[in-house]
């Protein structure tokens, strides 16, 4: 039987707005002196929560991982168009925010559940001939994008204070949120883009039980082989 280390397995990090999923790879790699690290799902910089990042042998369940369906929280800006459909981007469009409540919006909301093809937004890290996207986008060009087939399982606002909405969603891997909160904008006619977002489940992990990673990178070793899944729990789950 093949053995594990006390390092291969996952770690469940708990991402600053800033860092790039890959900055936190690349801190937990220099900080420990791991050779394989590797994250599962890609979170944007301003988007914080839950990364799951596997060490070690436990770089080989990513695809597995990286599958599951997820869990966000956030909140949307009515009112504003962007290029890249949140708050990162350079505004395109803004309008006056029409007279709705919270059940309208839901209303609205509702109809996002279940199947979706989904485009992606041009500002975004899709490679079409080996080339992201988002480079594409920074030079001016725009072309046509394959539709993706994703799943809403529930979406839901919780509060709204124009021209804020909070809310949560369910849905599969791959989702753009971003990408749900610019189409509903333009269907409420005033144009909308994300302004917050963070994961707060993946699978079976809950961002609750996940840590800082500021605390990560104190650690010590010993200390980082305590907060360690196995690779062995992490392939039964």
């Amino acid at each position: 039987m093949q053995e594990f280390s006390a390092l291969d397995g996952a770690i469940l990090i708990d991402k600053p707005a800033g860092p790039t999923s890959h900055d936190v790879v690349d801190a937990i790699r220099r900080r420990f002196q791991i050779k394989k690290v590797g994250h599962c799902g890609t979170l944007d910089p301003n988007a914080t929560g839950l990364l799951i990042i596997v060490l070690g042998r436990g770089t080989k369940l990513s695809e597995k991982l990286m599958g599951d369906d997820k869990v966000y929280e956030g909140t949307i800006k009515f009112g504003e168009t962007t290029d890249s459909y949140d708050c990162d981007g350079e505004i395109t469009a803004s309008l006056p925010v029409p007279p709705v409540t919270l059940d309208q919006l839901n209303e609205e909301a509702a109809k996002f559940v279940g199947d979706l093809m989904q485009i992606p937004p041009m500002v975004s890290a899709i490679k079409i001939k080996g080339v992201p996207l988002y480079k594409m986008a920074r030079k001016g060009i725009e072309i046509e994008r394959e539709p993706r087939l994703v799943h809403i399982y529930n979406f839901r606002f919780t509060g709204y204070e124009q021209p804020l909405g909070a809310f949560k969603i369910a849905c599969t891997k791959g989702t753009y949120v971003r990408s749900i909160a610019h189409d509903l904008g333009q269907k409420l006619g005033c144009g909308a883009h994300l302004a917050t977002l963070r994961r707060s489940v993946s699978g079976k992990f809950d961002v609750a039980d996940a840590t800082t990673l500021d605390a990560v990178l104190n650690l010590t070793t010993l200390e980082l082989e305590k907060k360690v899944i196995p690779f062995l729990k992490l392939s039964l789950s």
